[in-house]
């Protein structure tokens, strides 16, 4: 399996039962991250899905 690019700003996050927190995946737009959980929850399984965006670095000079 390969790491998800860490350049993409919306991330999955899953939750087991027993509250433990896992990266899902990466992804470029929130969409896309929306259709992933989408997808993960069609399947039946009971987990909890969320979408985190990564926070914009600061610009600096400006």
């Amino acid at each position: 399996m390969t790491e998800p690019a860490l350049d993409q700003p919306w991330r999955v996050i899953r939750q087991d039962d027993n509250g433990n927190r896992y990266l899902v995946g990466r992804h470029s737009t929130r969409e896309e991250a929306e259709r992933v959980i989408a997808r993960l929850e069609a399947g039946g399984h009971k987990q909890l899905y969320w979408i985190e965006g990564e926070p914009e670095a600061p610009v600096v000079g400006q």
